[in-house]
């Protein structure tokens, strides 16, 4: 049996290339799959980099130099806490108008916060959560914002996809309304645009390619394309800026550009394991009650930290709502094993792949052993200062939001939102047979 993880060359995420490989093991080790689910993390611990992400840059790259195609960058919450790491920034350090006027000097055309497809997931989220705990909807429901999870309910437990919030991730969200609301308002053909998303995540390009990630190009009745054209790791996007002789750290800070500009402190806080949840019960309370949380009950700290899993019961005036939050693919398994045998039971359940969260990812700069608990608590730290120094921190508060909804999306679970917000998921586990 080979003592390192064997990569399929058809495989989107990850690419391994065996002229490097010292057989260490360390990718064997770290994996706890037999059938890749796309998270990287063997590519974070290979110590000569035999397994590394599958490189996508330089593709955008000749499309910026050699076409008029209109190229919109999009940027996940945890990567402005890693990024300084790779120009020698101090661990956690938050970057965020550096990193957005970094990119803009490759020659993109818009720079938009995918906290902005945060705040969107939670608000339809939330909704569904309610909406399923209120009319005897399939309980709990998971969240569905890492790929890697999904792949890994849809292959090893099909049985559960129906827990799985229909709501797309957040990169998602964001990309198919760039290209139905956004080409509109602007007046420009969706055919043209080429969204591009930044992210702390291998699997992202996996969750990009799936057939069913293609509902603007039905929208507008047009011939098939994807709603996410390229993902890039926070690895790929530094690597890139090197290439380009950009001084990262000499640069002014700039803005996201406007429309999908803003985020909330809640949809910064996805990037950390508990705050997919967080962000939800904030807006979830304001569903329920039809009132905003006080700022001083804003941070639910039963949902924080570094447990392998957290449970908590929520009081939302007189409804006890039970939830709990696994981090790393195994803590997820025997969470799952719990449910199934009937051993306990939530409203809510939030699972991210990675341990500690996006902050982790599999395209994340990577972290030395020694410093690897420290690393990850200070990119976690600097999530939750940023939400708590934003004065705005509930996702159905933010401002570009509810413009998207008055003039397009309408309500939460509008006919409109279904058809460009939500999807399916289905069972996956032929893979395991070694079936196409």
């Amino acid at each position: 049996m080979a003592i390192f993880v064997e990569v399929d060359e058809n495989n989107p995420s990850i690419v391994r290339d065996a002229s490097k490989c010292v057989y260490c093991g360390m990718c064997k080790k770290t994996c706890k799959v037999p059938v890749c689910i796309n998270c990287g993390q063997c590519a974070n611990f290979c110590p000569p980099e035999a397994i590394t992400e599958k490189k996508d840059f330089d593709k955008i790259r000749e499309i910026i130099k050699n076409t008029d195609k209109v190229v919109i960058f999009n940027t996940a919450p945890a990567v402005r806490v890693a990024l300084g790491e790779e120009f020698s920034g101090e661990d956690g350090e938050y970057v965020e108008g550096k990193m957005v006027t970094a990119i803009r000097k490759l020659g993109v055309d818009y720079v938009f916060d995918v906290t902005f497809g945060a705040d969107l997931t939670i608000v339809e989220e939330a909704a569904e959560l309610v909406h399923r705990i209120k009319n005897g909807g399939v309980l709990p429901q998971f969240t569905s914002c890492c790929p890697s999870w999904v792949k890994f309910v849809e292959m090893y437990y099909p049985e559960f996809r129906k827990n799985l919030s229909t709501a797309k991730s957040p990169i998602s969200m964001q990309t198919a309304t760039i290209k139905t609301y956004f080409a509109n308002l602007k007046n420009i053909d969706p055919r043209n645009i080429i969204t591009v998303a930044v992210a702390p995540c291998t699997a992202k390009k996996y969750e990009v390619q799936r057939e069913e990630l293609s509902d603007a190009s039905k929208f507008n009745k047009m011939e098939h394309y994807q709603d996410t054209d390229y993902v890039i790791t926070t690895r790929e996007l530094a690597e890139w800026i090197k290439e380009e002789n950009i001084d990262f750290y000499s640069l002014e800070e700039s803005n996201f550009d406007d429309v999908m500009g803003k985020g909330t402190g809640a949809g910064v806080i996805f990037g950390n394991t508990g705050g997919v949840m967080e962000a939800a019960l904030r807006t979830a309370y304001y569903y329920i009650t039809g009132e905003n949380l006080p700022n001083d009950k804003l941070e639910f700290h039963e949902v924080r930290g570094m447990e392998s899993v957290k449970e908590a019961s929520i009081d939302i005036n007189g409804l006890e709502v039970k939830v709990a939050i696994a981090h790393g693919i195994d803590n997820a398994r025997a969470l799952l094993e719990k449910i199934k045998a009937g051993e306990v039971t939530y409203h809510f359940v939030e699972v991210m792949n990675c341990v500690g969260g996006c902050i982790s990812g599999g395209g994340q700069p990577k972290i030395t052993l020694l410093k690897l608990k420290e690393t990850r608590l200070k990119r976690i730290a600097s999530l939750y200062s940023e939400d708590e120094r934003l004065t705005k921190r509930l996702s159905h508060e933010n401002p570009e939001i509810k413009e998207l909804y008055e003039n397009f999306y309408k309500e939460p679970l509008s006919e409109i939102s279904e058809q460009l917000l939500h999807t399916e998921y289905f069972d996956k586990s032929n893979l395991l047979e070694g079936k196409v």
